[in-house]
C-alpha cells in the first residue's frame, strides 16, 4: 500500500498513455464513437461514464481502502446517492442530532413527504438504544458539524452490523488523510468534496465510496439513472485540488491548534469545541451582541460560508449553515446562539491570531 501523500501527488499520472500527458486530459465529449455494432470502448455517454471523471472516481476509492468510487454534483447529491439508491420506502435511518443543517434539511423534507423515517440521537449511548429497532442505515458525522464531537466509528459499525443496518460515515472534515472509515467498519463514506478534497473553494463537488460489489452496483445504477454527476471539468478541478490535500492539512491543523491556544485564553470566549485535530473549530462568544460588530472588525478571516478551503472563513450556524434547523432542536443539543465556527485555512498561523485578537479588541 502506497503512502497517501504518493498517491494524492500522483493521482492521475499515466492516465493517458497514448500521450503520456502527466496532467489528467479533461475530456469533454458527451458523446464516444462505437468501433462497431454492438461494441464500446467503455465510453458511450457522458453521464455514463467519462475517463476524467473515471481518474476521479478510482483516486477517492483508493485513498479510502475502498473499491468503488462515485462523483456526484455536490457534497448534498453523494448524500441523495446513498439514500436513495441503497434504500427503499419506509426504511427506517438512525441519525445524529449535531448534523450539517443540509443534511438534516433534506432528511426532515423526506420524512415529511413519507418516504423514510429518522431517529436523531445526541449521543452513542442513544444510538445503541436506537439501534434496537429495526432500522436500515445509520448515517454519522464524525466529528459533527459544528460541535465537532468524535464518535467510534468501529464500536458504530458493531452495533450496525448486529442491527442488520448499513453505516454510513461522512467523513468531510477528517479527510482520508486522519480517518478511513471503511477500514473501521462502515459500508460507505460520503464527502462534500467542496470542501478539503477540492481545498479552493471553486468548485461544487460531492463523492461516494463503498467496497460491497452490491452496494456498488445499486450506487452505479443509482447515479447512471438520476444523472447527478459531477462534471468533467469539476472533476478535473478536484484532482487538482487533491494532489495539494496533504501538504495542506498540516497547515489547516497547525492553524487550528494556534487558534484554539489563543481562543481558550481569550476572556470573551465561553467554550471551545476541538477535538485536537483535524481544521475545523468552533467557539462560544461570551455576548451575542457582540457577534455583529466581531464579524466586521475581522480583516483576514473572512465572514461566509463554507470550510476547507485555502482561505481562513468563519461561519454563524444559527443564520448560515444550520439556519434550517428549529431553534428549539438546535439549542436541545448545545447548537446556541453564541456559537461561531472556524475553518482555518494555510495562511500564516500568527496572522490569524492576531486577525482575531484584533477583533476581539475591537468589541471590547
Amino acid at each position: 500500500m502506497k503512502h497517501v501523500e504518493t498517491i494524492l501527488a500522483q493521482l492521475g499520472n499515466h492516465s493517458d498513455p497514448r500521450t503520456g500527458a502527466i496532467n489528467t486530459p479533461i475530456y469533454l465529449s458527451t458523446a464516444y464513437a462505437h468501433p462497431h455494432l454492438g461494441e464500446s470502448t467503455g465510453y458511450d455517454y457522458v453521464r455514463t461514464a467519462n475517463p476524467t471523471r473515471d481518474v476521479l472516481q478510482a483516486g477517492i476509492a483508493e485513498l479510502e481502502g475502498g473499491k468503488y468510487g462515485f462523483a456526484t454534483a455536490s457534497g448534498m447529491a453523494a448524500i441523495q446517492l446513498v439514500l436513495e439508491g441503497l434504500l427503499k420506502a419506509g426504511d427506517r435511518i438512525v441519525t445524529l442530532q449535531d448534523l450539517y443543517g443540509g443534511a438534516y434539511r433534506y432528511f426532515h423534507h423526506m420524512e415529511e413527504l413519507g418516504v423514510y423515517q429518522f431517529e436523531y440521537c445526541l449521543d452513542q449511548e442513544a444510538l445503541e438504544a436506537a439501534l434496537k429497532e429495526e432500522t436500515a442505515m445509520v448515517f454519522i458525522e464524525t466529528p459533527t458539524n459544528p460541535l465537532m464531537v468524535e464518535f467510534d466509528i468501529e464500536a458504530i459499525a458493531d452495533l450496525a452490523k448486529a442491527a442488520g443496518a448499513l453505516l454510513v460515515v461522512d467523513n468531510t472534515f477528517y479527510t482520508p488523510i486522519i480517518q478511513r472509515p471503511l477500514e473501521l467498519g462502515a459500508d460507505v463514506v460520503v464527502h462534500s468534496a467542496t470542501k478539503y478534497l477540492a481545498g479552493h473553494n471553486d468548485v461544487l463537488a460531492g463523492l461516494v465510496v463503498c467496497s460491497r460489489d452490491d452496494l456498488g452496483e445499486k450506487l452505479d445504477f443509482q447515479l447512471n439513472t438520476t444523472g447527478s454527476t459531477l462534471s468533467v471539468f469539476d472533476s478535473w478541478l478536484v484532482i487538482r485540488g487533491l494532489k495539494t490535500l496533504a501538504l495542506r492539512f498540516k497547515q489547516h491543523e497547525k492553524n487550528a491548534r494556534a487558534i484554539v491556544d489563543y481562543l481558550k485564553e481569550e476572556p470573551l470566549v465561553t467554550a471551545v469545541n476541538y477535538p485536537g485535530r483535524g481544521g475545523m473549530l468552533s467557539f462560544a462568544i461570551k455576548d451575542t451582541e457582540l457577534i455583529s460588530d466581531f464579524l466586521q472588525a475581522l480583516d483576514i478571516i473572512t465572514f461566509a460560508e463554507s470550510l476547507g478551503g485555502v482561505e481562513s472563513l468563519i461561519t454563524y450556524p444559527k443564520t448560515q449553515t444550520h439556519a434550517d434547523i428549529p431553534e428549539e432542536v438546535r439549542l436541545s443539543y448545545g447548537l446556541t446562539d453564541e456559537i461561531l465556527r472556524i475553518s482555518t485555512g494555510i495562511e500564516f498561523a500568527e496572522d490569524l491570531v492576531a486577525d482575531l485578537k484584533q477583533a476581539f479588541d475591537a468589541v471590547r
